[in-house]
């Protein structure tokens, strides 16, 4: 079709629907027998790649949550935690391929309340991860935007959660400026953005650019502007996806 923007990494036919814009974060006693098996073939490798982060894994008592990653169904995903206190909090993801295909990979967040190298959300280390997470999925279970999106941020250390006014809202609370986005550029690659409403003491916002090919090459974290919250009419949110013109076009 003329004038159409290139083909990019994720599907624009169809949003999501609305039961998926959000992250289930799974007790350790409600995962699967299958998923236990997983981890427990993959433990050694977890306590390996933790200890050369300097994350102490062998010390001190640490609990896990499965992440349910839908757009990233070929992994299996778990957020480890050590609480010593405030201020004294370790965190780390490791993400474990299901099928053999890939390797145990561990992406730091917070080492005793300090961040490692980076902030884990823009770290060069969780974009490198992610992308090599994608790249052991198969290309058609990871064309979610938003799904692969919202894994990043929960993978980065968020609990991210898309929220639209409604009338069950509390018209005194602030609520993001921004729900999703999607944009296409005419040039190729796209630009993930959405507003994690969950995040504390405010929205945060979250931006993720793809080449064509779907590699993430870039990461931006940083407050979400908000509105006061509105009640509208019950119905499906719509999430937009629109073409954005590169370059001079007069």
């Amino acid at each position: 079709m003329p004038g159409a923007p290139p083909a990019g990494p994720f599907s624009t036919l169809s949003p999501p629907e609305k039961a998926a814009f959000n992250i289930e974060f799974r007790p350790a006693d409600q995962m699967t027998e299958h998923d236990r098996l997983l981890l427990a073939n993959a433990e050694s490798s977890i306590a390996e790649h933790a200890g050369l982060n300097g994350l102490a894994f062998e010390q001190g008592n640490w609990s896990y949550d499965q992440i349910v990653c839908p757009a990233l169904p070929n992994h299996l995903f778990l957020q480890y935690t050590r609480n010593n206190g405030t201020g004294d909090v370790s965190k780390f993801t490791a993400s474990i391929p299901r099928n053999g295909n890939g390797r145990v990979r561990i992406i730091p967040i917070l080492r005793r309340g300090y961040s490692l190298f980076s902030p884990a959300p823009i770290s060069a280390l969780t974009v490198s991860a992610f992308n090599h997470i994608r790249a052991e999925e198969p290309d058609k279970e990871s064309s979610s935007w938003l799904g692969n999106g919202l894994c990043y941020a929960a993978l980065a250390g968020a609990h991210p959660r898309i929220e639209f006014p409604d009338e069950s809202l509390d018209q005194e609370r602030p609520i993001p400026g921004v729900t999703a986005t999607l944009e296409v550029p005419t040039n190729g690659g796209e630009t993930i953005d959405f507003a994690d409403a969950a995040a504390r003491p405010r929205p945060m916002e979250w931006t993720m650019t793809f080449t064509r090919q779907g590699k993430l090459i870039k990461a931006r974290h940083f407050p979400a502007p908000t509105i006061a919250a509105k009640p509208i009419p019950h119905g499906s949110p719509e999430l937009k996806v629109r073409p954005v013109p590169q370059g001079n076009q007069e």
